[in-house]
């Protein structure tokens, strides 16, 4: 609260007085500027791994599909038609209107060049598993193309958003600076340290934009609300903490907005080793968290109590049969159970969760640490870099930590992981989980076709977790969006990707 009424002094003084902020790159009127709190390490689709690097080659790039921002499921973009003929061969006929940004036209060549430079060893994407159950990808003529499988692959329509490159830079070297030609409404002007200016592609796969975009980065959350009150940006998503966002909305033209998140926060435990591999100590900790508090107080209400892994946003979602409870009596009684020589003036239950440096989720952390001291467990907390956290998940040195799945637009994002064949560094199974039952849940889930099967197979999965807490849900955040007049239609998808920009009036 000391932040907040710290803001509202600084947002009265004079020196925050409104100015005319970044001018358009075409010279139509001031650019919309967004506001992030970190740099995009680069603008080549084929690399980009950060979120504000996949967000804005999104609005420079496009794929065969785009999800719908509600329910994310896939719907055609550059695609005209999708027809499977089998359950691994899919039949593609592409838009006949669609040009790049440097007016070449789109053809199933590029498609497929596309598709092999993302799984060529030469090239090595960071995004080549997503095409990596592809067998092969021919053209069947100027706007025709054929994808057959080398298995049933459930989820082949959501990676077809993976962007279209014209085929003579498919596979060429790295282009950090976004000058690849595109088939988004967004063509780059400019790329430097802490900005970069996108202006209105005049032949694209959507729409011309109305406004030039600049994306500013901004790391001082402090200095992201003086610039937002100040006039100088529009849209900020998921950059202002809950705590100072009542000091925003309503101060001059700001508006604070927000949708349900297709996101997971969650805790992962070390399950294959002494004393997190007890499936009591694991439930005595989930009971011990007072999810629906945090997201009431810390989070201001901008997020609902976690029951299972997938979010309700998604298509994929079951409801739960019940909420996760908070229960500390019922924690510390299994306790007892699990670990008897406490209840005799034995040792207490004692390890690290590690968490990241961002002032909230340090906050949110030395929370849960005292709501768990309550029931009889001693946990430090260890803030840590995210690439300092990552390499000490992937090396198996931690007991629990707490992540965050930023975007779950398709279910099978869980095989990654959860299946027991994809430990680090194959995969991401952080918590070392091994459950016969999980990994053919999850096989299932990769091949089968039907949507209607899916959802039954992965309500089935979030039972099994249930029953074994091998991830411990958490919560899920609201896409939280501060916006100027300006730009008060804008309007997130439910991952938090940014497309709505292209068609602010």
């Amino acid at each position: 609260m000391k932040r907040a009424a710290l803001l509202l002094f600084a947002l009265a003084c004079p020196g925050c007085s409104h100015d005319a902020g970044a001018p358009d790159a075409t010279g139509e009127g001031r650019a919309i500027e967004m506001i992030v709190s970190s740099d995009a390490e680069t603008l080549d689709p084929r690399y980009a791994g950060d979120a504000v690097a996949l967000r804005t080659t999104r609005l420079i790039h496009a794929g065969l599909v785009r999800l719908d921002p509600s329910t994310l499921r896939p719907e055609p973009y550059l695609a005209k038609t999708f027809h499977w003929t089998d359950a691994r061969t899919l039949q593609v006929e592409l838009r006949d209107d669609v040009r790049f940004h440097s007016g070449a036209p789109l053809t199933s060549a590029d498609v497929v060049a596309t598709l092999r430079a993302f799984g060529s060893p030469a090239v090595a994407s960071r995004h080549a598993s997503v095409v990596d159950a592809i067998a092969e990808a021919h053209a069947d003529g100027p706007h025709a193309l054929t994808i057959t499988l080398k298995r049933a692959h459930a989820t082949l329509l959501t990676d077809l958003e993976l962007p279209i490159l014209r085929a003579d830079e498919a596979a060429g070297p790295p282009d950090p600076h976004g000058s690849l030609d595109g088939l988004g409404p967004f063509v780059v002007a400019s790329f430097a340290r802490g900005e970069i200016r996108l202006a209105p592609a005049d032949t694209s796969a959507s729409p011309r934009p109305r406004h030039a975009v600049v994306v500013r980065t901004v790391h001082d959350e402090n200095a992201r609300a003086l610039r937002l009150h100040a006039g100088r940006a529009d849209v900020a998503l998921n950059v202002v903490s809950p705590t100072l966002l009542p000091a925003l909305d309503g101060a001059g033209d700001l508006r604070v907005t927000s949708r349900p998140g297709a996101n997971l926060t969650y805790m992962v435990m070390r399950v294959d080793r002494a004393p997190l591999n007890d499936v009591r100590v694991r439930r005595a900790i989930s009971l011990a968290i007072d999810r629906a508090k945090i997201a009431r107080t810390l989070l201001a209400g901008y997020a609902e109590p976690a029951d299972t892994l997938l979010p309700p946003a998604l298509w994929a979602y079951t409801p739960a049969t019940s909420a996760l409870a908070f229960d500390p009596d019922a924690a510390r009684a299994i306790l007892h159970e699990a670990r008897p020589a406490e209840g005799a003036g034995g040792a207490r239950l004692h390890f690290t969760l590690l968490t990241s440096t961002d002032r909230l989720r340090g906050t949110i952390a030395r929370y849960m640490a005292q709501e768990l001291a309550e029931v009889g467990v001693d946990l430090e907390v260890v803030p840590l870099e995210l690439g300092t956290m990552l390499a000490r998940l992937a090396s198996g040195d931690f007991d629990a930590a707490t992540l965050q799945l930023p975007e779950i637009s398709e279910p099978n994002v869980l095989r990654v992981f959860m299946h027991g064949d994809l430990v680090p560094p194959r995969g991401a199974n952080r918590g070392r989980i091994h459950d016969a039952d999980v990994d053919r849940l999850l096989d299932a889930g990769d091949q089968a076709s039907s949507e209607p099967d899916r959802v039954k197979i992965y309500a089935e999965l979030e039972a099994k977790n249930r029953e074994e807490l091998f991830l411990v849900p958490l919560w899920h955040e609201a896409q939280v969006a501060v916006t100027s007049e300006r730009a008060r239609a804008f309007a997130p998808s439910a991952e938090g990707r940014w497309l709505s920009l292209a068609a602010l009036p």
